[in-house]
């Protein structure tokens, strides 16, 4: 059905997508009110059924993350090879309050930190994740931190809102996110952002591995996590 839609600009009528579907009517009926009440769908003055606005959105976002990934992904070699971690590039999800992995480059080391690329992971407790939740606007962080669950996964996971403020009040300083065994034990990394053209948030860019090397080369990676952020900002137009 949505091919269709997409394949004719000026839409379709219930008849139109019954016949070319195969399926009656009252079948279509109760999907094609979900997609209108999602945006996913709108009808016009003559009734006919077109592409909505967020499924104009999502293929912009899609092809935003598939650009990001291209010019970002010289640079994780690199920060890969600086640090001898894992390189991990992300994004906040366009229909959730999480981390999305769009790509990676796993250390050579047989211990490693190792992710999936299409994974998601929580913002409060991630490195990735924070360094994106310190870039929402206030009044989305209040409503984030009022209706978002927050597991304590171990010991060290913040989950406190007022301690997370403050961690996020540190990272907008520093310009950088730091974790350390808050999600998983054992493991810890440090993330920062990747800015677009005008000067917004388009993703960000992580090292991860084991916690004792982490910490023994802290200064490392984190001077090459700088480096690199910046050269992806430049190559995507834009600058910290």
């Amino acid at each position: 059905m949505l091919d269709l839609l997409a394949s004719r600009p000026s839409g379709a009528t219930l008849s139109e997508l019954a016949s070319a579907t195969g399926a009656p009517k009252s079948s279509l009926v109760g999907l094609l009110a979900g997609l209108l009440a999602e945006d996913c769908l709108r009808r016009n003055e003559s009734r006919r059924y077109l592409l909505g606005p967020r499924v104009h959105a999502l293929a912009v976002n899609a092809l935003a993350g598939r650009e990001l990934t291209l010019q970002a992904r010289p640079g994780l070699a690199t920060l890969a090879a600086l640090t001898g971690e894992t390189a991990v590039l992300g994004a906040l999800a366009t229909d959730d309050d999480m981390a999305v992995y769009l790509d990676r480059v796993e250390s050579a080391n047989p211990i490693r930190y190792a992710v999936s690329i299409g994974e998601r992971r929580e913002l409060y407790c991630t490195a990735m994740g924070k360094i994106l939740l310190a870039h929402f606007e206030p009044d989305r962080l209040k409503r984030y931190f009022k209706t978002s669950p927050r597991k304590r996964w171990t010991s060290t996971t913040i989950v406190d809102a007022g301690e997370l403020t403050a961690e996020i009040d540190r990272i907008k300083r520093e310009g950088l996110a730091r974790t350390e065994d808050e999600r998983f034990i054992g493991a810890s990394g440090v993330a920062a952002a990747i800015y677009g053209r005008g000067g917004e948030l388009v993703g960000a860019i992580a090292v991860a591995g084991p916690t004792a090397r982490m910490r023994a080369n802290a200064k490392t990676n984190e001077r090459a996590l700088r480096l690199v952020a910046v050269e992806v900002s430049r190559l995507v137009g834009g600058s910290p």
